[in-house]
């Protein structure tokens, strides 16, 4: 059966939770969709995180993905933008 959209969980931490204001987003994308589109959707509803497109890192159900790497229906997506500790 043809899907005309996935649904993934993405989770957001440090600079990506401060633009939106939630721990997480449930966003609906096209099937075959990329990784790297959930950042650039997001990026894209949030000009100012365009800073931290070449840095962000992406996981996908806890292991660690290139930005390439094909999501699926009820996936969790996790992006990891560079955090300042100390």
């Amino acid at each position: 059966m043809y899907q005309s959209a996935i649904t993934v969980t993405v989770k957001l931490f440090a600079a990506y939770q401060e633009a939106y204001q939630v721990p997480e987003l449930v966003l609906e994308l096209p099937p075959e969709s990329p990784v790297a589109a959930v950042r650039d959707r997001l990026i894209a509803e949030h000009p100012e995180l365009n800073q931290w497109r070449d840095l962000t890192r992406f996981g996908i159900n806890l292991t660690f993905v290139e930005a390439d790497t094909i999501l699926h229906d009820g996936d969790e997506v996790v992006l990891i933008p560079p955090v300042s500790g100390g």
